[in-house]
């Protein structure tokens, strides 16, 4: 599988995004799962657009992130929306 995934949005466009956790698995690097659980409406728009860059913007969603400094700064900036549910470190 690649590092990264198409979809294809409902206009026809195709979106590509590097998620980093396949290939910090492959290389034996540490891998954190993050699960949204609060609304970022009325929020700042700069929280709202950390989620998006975490991959999240929907209640309940769940993604796997390369466990790197940037991302638990990212995370820890909006830990009153989301929380680590599992953590993978490798030796």
């Amino acid at each position: 599988m690649a590092d990264y995934e198409k979809k294809t949005t409902g206009r026809g466009r195709v979106v590509e995004k590097n998620h980093g956790a396949e290939k910090a698995k492959k290389e034996g690097r540490g891998v954190i799962t993050v699960r949204q659980y609060g609304s970022p409406i009325r929020r700042e728009a700069s929280q709202e657009a950390t989620l998006k860059g975490l991959g999240l913007g929907k209640i309940g969603r769940e993604r796997e992130l390369e466990d790197t400094p940037a991302v638990r700064g990212m995370v820890r900036k909006v830990r009153h929306m989301v929380e680590i549910v599992g953590e993978e470190r490798q030796p």
